[in-house]
């Protein structure tokens, strides 16, 4: 029986992403079948949803920040959770994102500690998990909650 009309299942399985010599089409490493290289095969994209998830964790893992429930027309809508993910909108172009992350504080916390806490996590953990450089930030504290209730101290204790 001839090479090219072997019954099925006979002939043995090319790897995957190998490709084939044929006279007219040239083909890397002379035909042996030798893959190209991974910048070469494809491209991963990271939609803006995806994006905007992994922010969202990242943010709620920083200690007194959590999340703002929306409000429309100065009726709240939903409910502020101190340890839950923010509200986060995002956006990839091409390697560079940006971000608008709505939050709470945790009162007495200072905030510009708490966001600059954010922003750093936020950044590090997006470009980690998906190669992508944060170029900007944008946070908005919608409000502050109320943290931990303070210790008292001893002379402050009242028989």
């Amino acid at each position: 029986m001839p090479a090219d009309t072997e019954p099925f299942g006979t002939k043995p399985a090319e790897p995957f992403g190998a490709t084939r010599a044929g006279p007219s089409g040239p083909a890397a490493g002379g035909g042996s079948g030798a893959r190209s290289a991974p910048e070469g095969r494809g491209r991963t994209r990271i939609s803006d949803r995806v994006l905007e998830g992994i922010a969202a964790r990242a943010a709620a893992e920083v200690d007194e920040a959590g999340r703002a429930a929306r409000r429309v027309l100065g009726v709240t809508i939903g409910h502020d959770a101190p340890g839950a993910t923010p509200r986060v909108t995002g956006h990839v172009d091409g390697k560079l994102a940006t971000l608008h992350v709505h939050l709470s504080v945790a009162y007495p916390s200072p905030v510009r500690q708490v966001t600059r806490r954010v922003r750093d996590h936020v950044t590090s953990r997006v470009h980690d998990l998906t190669g992508l450089d944060v170029r900007q930030i944008d946070i908005d504290v919608d409000r502050l909650l109320p943290g931990p209730e303070p210790a008292l101290r001893d002379e402050e204790v009242r028989p």
